[in-house]
């Protein structure tokens, strides 16, 4: 078996989608210029989450 990084990632796909779809409901469905940065950092964390995940399935 070939040994996998995470890129970077400590949690879940699922965890991560937590975060994002709480911050837009706190945000009421508009984002500000400072929770846009966070969203697209939340954003790259669950896609590099669910690579880590489809890896780790295969």
């Amino acid at each position: 078996m070939i040994p996998t990084e995470r890129s970077g990632s400590a949690r879940s796909a699922a965890e991560v989608n937590e975060q994002i779809r709480a911050l837009w409901q706190r945000a009421g469905g508009r984002l500000s210029v400072e929770q846009r940065r966070e969203y697209e950092r939340l954003v790259t964390e669950w896609a590099a989450a669910v690579r880590g995940e489809v890896v780790e399935a295969a």
